[in-house]
């Protein structure tokens, strides 16, 4: 675990703003190449292939939220600007959750770096954040990055903090792909999928278009991410999060079956999201969507030709710098990735 934090703790300072991902390529590229396997740069994705690459498909998303430059001394949130629109319709968890989290970026440090080089512009603070009802849109206006130009991604300052067994930070997904690599460090032989712009619901056509490439058709996808929850006590009630389905499609019922039975062997304690919000949904007078995924909008664009499960980790404080986990539930999650690849 030692390891595995020191690994996360430096990913977490790289900017991965979604839309803008390059430079977090890079990094991950650099780090994957540590390691015996076959690392190939797509437009948004990122490969890794072992010694057996059809055995197993595991895929983490690298785009985190941030801010995007979009006029003079004005700044939206990255996921929802027109640009990314097309690929939201409001059913999405992060686009219920605007008005939520609205009201938690006031005063938070923020740093601007070139959109592909990566380099380090400056910095700046939010001083006030509202929602645009005409642009559908988080505004956010800060000090200290006036300068900036339209098309600079716009980072929060991060750090990973640790304390009680808890990890805080923005840990949509980069803690995903630090497991990931942790996987692939541990002996993982089949391939690694890197996508980008996954919080725009972008990320899907990176992946589905790999696999269409190479003439791949597999029911062996399993799709790491993060899951939210409310409060802190809420992620004691489960190590992971595994789900039948999302909005879009029914998730791979034998792969899906697989892995609760492998985490009733290794006693990972585990919950059904989609199942958790429909029992909430009875007593809510306005029902929360299931989600959208990656992995259902890639199971329905491509008639099932690629499917899969997810794994998700549980946090609260969601789409944050003060996003929350447990570190029981990590290690839990990467014994179960282990005991899931090992097996065909």
């Amino acid at each position: 675990m030692k390891e595995f934090l020191n690994l996360l703790r430096a990913l977490v300072r790289e900017p991965s703003v979604v839309g803008m991902e390059d430079a977090f390529f890079r990094v991950l590229r650099r780090e994957l190449e540590e390691y015996p396997v076959r690392v190939t740069r797509y437009h948004g994705l990122l490969v890794a292939e072992g010694s057996q690459p059809q055995s197993h498909f595991v895929s983490a998303h690298v785009d985190r939220h941030g801010l995007m430059c979009t006029g003079p001394n004005e700044f939206q949130y990255a996921a929802f600007i027109a640009g990314n629109r097309g690929e939201l319709n409001g059913d999405s968890i992060s686009e219920q959750f605007m008005e939520t989290i609205a009201g938690r970026f006031h005063g938070q440090r923020v740093q601007a770096h070139a959109p592909y080089a990566g380099s380090y512009l400056g910095q700046g603070k939010i001083v006030e954040t509202y929602i645009c009802p005409r642009r559908r849109n988080l505004i956010f206006e800060l000090d200290g990055l006036d300068f900036l130009q339209p098309g600079t991604p716009v980072s929060f300052l991060d750090r990973l903090k640790e304390a009680d067994g808890l990890i805080s930070a923005q840990l949509d997904n980069v803690v995903s792909v630090a497991m990931l690599i942790e996987l692939i460090r541990s002996g993982f032989q089949g391939t690694a999928l890197f996508t980008a712009g996954e919080e725009a619901g972008r990320s899907w056509r990176f992946a589905a278009e790999w696999f269409q490439r190479h003439d791949i058709k597999t029911n062996r996808l399993i799709v790491l991410d993060t899951s939210p929850f409310p409060t802190v006590d809420d992620l004691e009630l489960q190590d992971v999060v595994l789900r039948n389905r999302d909005s879009n499609a029914e998730f791979d019922t034998e792969l899906t079956a697989q892995l609760q039975s492998e985490c009733e062997d290794l006693g990972v304690t585990y919950r059904y999201k989609d199942a958790y919000i429909e029992e909430l949904n009875r007593t809510r007078e306005k029902p929360m969507s299931i989600g959208r995924t990656e992995l259902g909008r890639l199971i329905h664009a491509t008639g099932g030709d690629i499917r899969g499960t997810t794994l998700q980790l549980p946090t609260c404080s969601y789409h944050t710098q003060l996003e929350t986990a447990r570190l029981s539930s990590v290690d839990a999650t990467l014994r179960l990735l282990c005991r899931i690849t090992e097996t065909a």
